[in-house]
């Protein structure tokens, strides 16, 4: 049976709790559910196949479905990427924590399992403090949004639980999420640099961090 702790909107000792009792979980190889800005996502040791298929079966997917991986601070990027751009680094400084996900090219060593197409990952470092505290203490995270394939994403962790139920260890009550845009997507792998979703930044605001920055129709 899953564990529900409310972790609250502010320090203390449930968020304490929960980041402990999510860290354990993780470290067993169990899913957790968190919230980030914009909807609340499902998370795993992006290292561990027993984790990673327990994700996809969770949300009736296969194992061609790629996974994004969360971090929780700027220098981890390091370990993971490889080939990280000038342009790379000014939108991560610019606008890590952030609804900014990169597309980069992963380190050819780690041994994970993410179906990343062509050596690629996508990386995002998420201004949220509940998930920030849970990065910290577990690492790098695969997460993907809460929900069975097909359905809406939750945007609390009732509605996560709903869709999910007892394939979830613990989830991680931090009331509802309050972005109402998803994060942006900029493909770090094409030169120049490509949006390939607006969200939160718009392509004229990363732009000028970036000014080679392109849209998908001017490639």
């Amino acid at each position: 049976m899953s564990l529900v702790i409310e972790v609250g909107d502010r320090p203390g000792p449930g968020r304490d709790r929960g980041v402990a009792a999510a860290a354990a979980a993780i470290k067993r190889g169990e899913l957790v559910v968190l919230p980030t800005e914009s909807v609340y996502g499902l998370a795993a040791d992006p290292f561990s196949a027993k984790a990673m298929r327990a994700l996809r079966e969770s949300k009736g997917r296969g194992d061609d479905l790629p996974v994004g991986v969360l971090v929780g601070a700027i220098r981890t990027v390091e370990g993971l990427a490889s080939g990280i751009t000038a342009d790379g680094r000014a939108l991560i400084e610019a606008f890590w924590p952030g609804p900014l996900t990169l597309i980069v090219r992963a380190q050819p060593t780690l041994a994970w399992d993410i179906s990343s197409t062509g050596g690629h990952v996508s990386l995002r470092m998420p201004l949220h403090p509940v998930a920030l505290s849970v990065l910290a203490a577990t690492g790098p995270l695969a997460v993907t949004s809460a929900q069975r394939a097909g359905s809406v994403p939750p945007r609390t962790c009732d509605e996560a639980q709903e869709q999910l139920g007892d394939d979830v260890a613990l989830y991680l009550d931090g009331g509802s999420t309050v972005a109402e845009a998803p994060s942006s997507i900029v493909d770090l792998t094409a030169s120049p640099p490509v949006v390939l979703r607006e969200g939160a930044y718009t392509s004229a605001t990363l732009r000028e961090v970036c000014p080679d920055l392109v849209d998908p129709d001017s490639t």
